[in-house]
């Protein structure tokens, strides 16, 4: 039912669906191609209440397109998965296996490259394959971007020379009907941006690929016209301290079309077959982001797959003109593991033994690790959105950034007979901005990096971050955010925003944070590096004395308690109540609890 089927599971418990209203339930169209098929039709749904489509026939209808694909009558070479490298992947159950088991088996997915000639590929010269990967540019695509789109397609084709192709990828206009009457995007012999008139604010990049060795069969990526609008928040935020191509709610469109060029490379990226690399940005010291000759070579990253965004970290005096992020080394040698043939292998095991060989070859160079993406990070050094080495550092340039971008923004977006709504708009960006900077800072309290190793390595895979960098974390939360970031209170801006809020959005981020920094899986990595490490782990105890001494540093200095502070300290009490409270397994069978009540006992003690 998941292959065909248009409701997920869950969304068939929680809108109570009991099957598909045949009456109400009909085929639109098909269409056939060479290698396709594609029926179009809608099915409706019999639910209850809870459907958000019709809830007085308590019906969905969803329309809904399915594809049937040929697959190629030969198949394609296996590579195995890698997660030192790491791309798309399909998984398989061997019951063959010599392994005592049903083993699991991995293998990603790829393009067939074929080189035309495989005597001069065997002897290392770059030469042209069989069959070229083609993206065609959607005719809807406005004109002035489709020049961008294109190069940022044909991006890539230095990094497959570097695996023995020229020529590889290329981009191509979509012909006209008149040049080609039966040409269609649905035909799956072509690969398109498609250009698609919704609000979504973003991009996407999926493929089609053979399920029995991951060969990349197809792709459709998915180009939202409202990307623009998240790129130009992005760059603004971002840029506009040092870069004067950003003070403007509408940039230059040759501005535009270099950051739509940056995010179809990405979005490209995905469709070759590689995944976020969230660990790539981490390899460039903070302080080489602020140097004009490293940013010019480098751009923000060692990867265009990690979100790395705009340069942040720059500041006015640094001369930084190129702020984008770029196709860098960790995506060549991707490319290299992917695409690169071992001529006259045929067998995947040996071909695992030599693309080991290329991993270990290179493992000591951070600018070609590989680190996993999650939507709440363990590895401090894997995050989203980050730059650099060091998340203290780079957060204390970029707020000094947005110190200097927040009071210029009415001037900067003013127009005549127009409302606040970009000025509105790039001032929530700012505090979201600002919000990411400690995200990163909490993601090094209790943070464990992680670089997978494999046995002949001799390396571990799991470290916990160094005391230093987390101590360093917790001052710097104290410092920025628990003592009152009173510059997010920009007079001028909200006076015209808003009648109210200011308090619940500085507290709203205080929450957050401190709900982030007292996780019960965050404390419970804490207390395991504590039982491993002893003195040198950043403990528990340790955590709490600096989140007391920060947040109720008044009772000590005998200050005033503002409103704020006020805000902030009870939503630490209610924090520590929650861990006394907590079921958590972790929780209740480590230290956490009674060093929450402690904490309490001695804020009871300040009064």
């Amino acid at each position: 039912m998941d292959l065909i089927g248009a409701i997920f599971p869950r969304q068939e418990k929680s809108f109570g669906i009991r099957g598909i209203d045949k009456s109400r339930s009909f085929v639109t169209s098909t269409k056939a191609f060479p290698t396709n098929v594609e029926v179009r039709h809608i099915l409706t749904y019999s639910g209850n209440e809870n459907v958000p489509d019709n809830r007085t026939t308590q019906t969905l209808s969803v329309e809904m397109n399915q594809s049937f694909i040929v697959l190629p009558e030969e198949p394609w070479q296996k590579r195995k998965y890698d997660p030192r490298v790491a791309y798309f992947s399909i998984g398989q159950t061997d019951y063959g296996s010599e392994d005592h088991k049903a083993s699991r088996q991995r293998y990603i997915t790829r393009w067939r490259l074929e080189p035309k000639d495989p005597e001069a590929y065997a002897r290392g010269e770059v030469v042209e394959p069989k069959k070229q990967i083609v993206y065609y540019i959607d005719p809807a695509t406005p004109k002035k971007w489709v020049p961008y789109i294109k190069q940022g397609v044909d991006d890539w084709q230095k990094s497959f020379e570097l695996a023995g192709f020229k020529n590889a990828i290329v981009s191509k206009e979509a012909p006209t009907p008149e040049q080609d009457p039966d040409w269609s995007p649905e035909d799956a012999r072509y690969s398109v941006i498609r250009y698609i008139t919704t609000e979504i604010q973003n991009a996407q990049g999926p493929h089609v690929h053979d399920p029995r060795t991951g060969e990349i069969l197809e792709s459709d990526i998915m180009w939202y016209h409202n990307i623009q609008r998240l790129l130009r928040n992005w760059f603004v935020i971002q840029t506009a301290a040092v870069n004067k191509d950003a003070r403007t709610p509408k940039v230059r469109d040759e501005i535009m079309g270099e950051l739509i060029r940056f995010v179809a490379a990405h979005e490209v990226g995905h469709t070759l077959g590689l995944p976020h690399n969230m660990g790539s940005s981490v390899a460039y010291p903070v302080d080489s982001l602020r140097s004009k000759s490293f940013t010019d070579a480098h751009g923000t990253a060692p990867s265009i797959m990690d979100y790395a965004r705009f340069n942040y970290v720059a500041q006015p005096e640094d001369g930084v003109t190129q702020f984008y992020p770029q196709i860098g080394e960790y995506d060549d040698w991707s490319i290299i593991y992917g695409y690169k043939l071992n001529p006259g292998v045929t067998d995947v095991e040996e071909d695992k033994d030599i693309l080991n060989d290329w991993i270990k070859e290179r493992s000591a160079d951070p600018a070609l690790r590989f680190g996993q993406q999650r939507f709440i990070p363990l590895d401090p050094t894997a995050q989203t959105e980050d730059l650099g080495d060091d998340s203290m550092l780079a957060s204390e340039y970029g707020i000094a950034n947005l110190k200097r971008i927040l009071p210029e923004l009415p001037e900067w977006t003013a127009r005549e007979g127009q409302f606040y709504d970009d000025q509105n708009e790039l001032y929530d960006q700012v505090v979201g901005q600002f919000r990411r900077y400690m995200g990163h800072v909490t993601a090094n309290i209790g943070g464990v990096i992680e670089d997978f190793k494999t046995h002949d390595q001799g390396q571990p895979v799991y470290v916990h971050n160094p005391k230093k960098k987390q101590e360093r974390a917790m001052t710097f939360l104290n410092e920025q955010l628990f003592t009152t970031p009173t510059w997010l209170v920009e007079e001028n801006i909200l006076e015209r925003k808003e009648p109210g809020g200011t308090m619940t959005r500085i507290q709203s981020i205080q929450d957050r944070t401190l709900r982030g920094v007292l996780s019960s899986t965050r404390l419970s990595r804490m207390s395991d590096n504590m039982t491993l490490n002893g003195e040198e782990a950043y403990g528990i105890d340790e955590l709490f004395d600096d989140l007391n001494n920060g947040i109720f540093s008044e009772m000590e200095s005998g200050t005033p308690v503002d409103a704020y502070r006020r805000n902030l300290q009870r939503t630490l009490v209610h924090r520590y109540h929650a861990l006394l409270e907590s079921d958590d397994t972790a929780t209740s069978i480590s230290d956490i609890k009674a060093l929450s009540r402690s904490s309490l006992k001695e804020i009871k003690g300040l009064a």
